[in-house]
């Protein structure tokens, strides 16, 4: 889902001055409307599922997408996933580590939703997650995090559930440059492609990145969610007048990260809006 926002998202340039402006936020919620109804229909275990990874990261693709895309608001109503086609493919805590030997880690684990099943193993102290929301239990309806499904995300034994896991470890000159992840359901995709366009289109360092305030759209509802503070009046007038809907959250995804600069100093940063730390060596 990630790597077809960022190649749809290469079709379009902005100044660094445009950081969360109307247009930035438009453009970005607008692929993310695309990425989510394609997420919904085809991603699914690949032991079980055809996914089609080539056709949804494909360039011609994105570029395809791309076009779709104008000054005014596509309702999600509009929007279906691609049609493919198909052929045999070759509470969440995320963390990330660098050593001194070069060593880059990004880990995401979860238990789903607080207390995950609320069973505890017996004799060993943890929660049972209860990642089975994760699938499509009744695919084309939402689960706890508004998610819509198909039969690719269905239920079956020995098969994985679909995940908004992404943890990330971004190579420069084929070293690690930038490790990401995040927690926070659906938010988490949006959430860490944002922190990594504002590093690499908008340089900020790896602190700012994480701090500013964030927007989301999942496809369904049909809505951009906004950080409190995230949006200026000229920009939230801006997108209602390109017919977007808009609505405020406390709260979405938190993500933590490492950036490794050109002299091999290690910065590292985690989101204020929840629990973390960055810890040095």
């Amino acid at each position: 889902a990630l790597s077809e926002a960022l190649n749809i998202l290469e079709n379009f340039s902005f100044e660094k001055d445009e950081w969360n402006s109307g247009r930035y936020v438009h453009t970005v919620s607008e692929i993310l409307k695309y990425v989510y109804a394609d997420r919904s229909e085809h991603l699914g275990d690949e032991q079980f599922f055809n996914v089609p990874r080539k056709n949804m990261l494909s360039k011609e693709y994105a570029e395809t997408i791309a076009g779709k895309i104008h000054n005014h608001a596509t309702p999600s109503i509009d929007i279906s996933p691609s049609d493919f086609t198909y052929y045999e493919s070759d509470e969440t805590t995320h963390y990330n580590v660098f050593d001194s030997r070069g060593n880059a880690v990004s880990v995401t684990y979860t238990l789903n939703s607080l207390f995950g099943n609320k069973i505890i193993v017996e004799g060993a102290g943890f929660f049972m997650n209860n990642q089975m929301d994760d699938f499509s239990s009744q695919p084309g309806m939402p689960n706890q995090y508004g998610l819509i499904g198909s039969e690719a995300n269905s239920i079956q034994p020995g098969k994985r559930m679909l995940s908004s896991m992404t943890p990330v470890i971004v190579l420069r000159n084929n070293k690690p440059y930038l490790l990401l992840g995040g927690r926070g359901g659906s938010k988490i995709i949006t959430s860490v492609m944002q922190t990594f366009i504002n590093v690499v289109e908008f340089g900020m360092n790896i602190k700012k990145a994480i701090e500013v305030p964030r927007f989301h759209h999942q496809w369904y509802p049909d809505r951009i969610d906004y950080n409190e503070f995230a949006l200026s009046k000229d920009v939230k007038e801006n997108l209602i007048s390109r017919g977007q809907n808009i609505g405020v959250v406390e709260g979405l995804a938190k993500v933590t990260g490492i950036l490794i600069d050109d002299n091999g100093i290690m910065w590292g940063a985690y989101d204020p809006r929840g629990e973390g730390k960055a810890i040095g060596y």
